[in-house]
């Protein structure tokens, strides 16, 4: 080969080794790059992920929070139905107890056998222990304060003083503390 030949082909050897080196440069540059690429979708992946488990945590306490408020409510509805179940048993039993007192009355006005009025008296006394075991008490009770929740006013009782119980005119009773029946009275003015 004579020396123009081989010039030349050692400057197309480097024009060949320069395209080649950028090549190289632009291939050893990618690799950063894709690793800059690579870091930052799996920052987004975990940024993401992290807040997919922080929704996952804050709906499992919602829903533990739902369990445990409808846990507690279906225990107040229980709580209320055992005290009040008896409500309209109760309500109908005060009938009777009213007829019993309305009977020891006359059988004491109309002087009855002492021994039958014992019986009625006993026989009383035990119905509204019975009630009271069972949360049902009695309200309605002369010179006591004048209650709107467990008292109905009728009418007016001259002598009493004002907003005082003068007189009942049919007792009234409370079941757990709920009114079953008012108390009908007349109060003072």
């Amino acid at each position: 080969m004579n020396k123009k030949n081989l010039t030349q082909s050692e400057d197309a050897m480097n024009e060949q080794e320069q395209t080649q080196d950028p090549i190289l440069n632009d291939n050893q540059e990618k690799p950063e790059s894709n690793e800059t690429d690579e870091l930052a979708k799996l920052t987004a992946t975990i940024e993401t992920l992290e807040n997919e488990v922080k929704e996952a945590k804050e709906a499992a306490a919602r829903a533990n929070a739902e369990s445990y408020n409808a846990q507690r409510r279906m225990e107040q509805e229980t709580d209320k139905a055992k005290k009040f179940a008896l409500q309209k048993f109760a309500k109908e039993l005060l009938d009777v107890v009213d007829n019993l007192e309305r009977g020891l009355e006359a059988s004491e006005k109309s002087g009855a056998d002492e021994s039958v009025l014992e019986g009625l008296k006993l026989t009383h006394k035990s119905l509204l222990s019975v009630l009271e075991k069972n949360g049902v008490v009695a309200v309605g009770e002369v010179g006591k304060t004048f209650n709107p929740d467990l008292h109905e006013a009728v009418g007016i009782f001259p002598d009493a003083d004002k907003d005082t119980i003068g007189q009942v005119l049919q007792k009234g009773y409370t079941l757990n503390e709920r009114t079953l029946r008012p108390a009908m009275v007349l109060v003072g003015a």
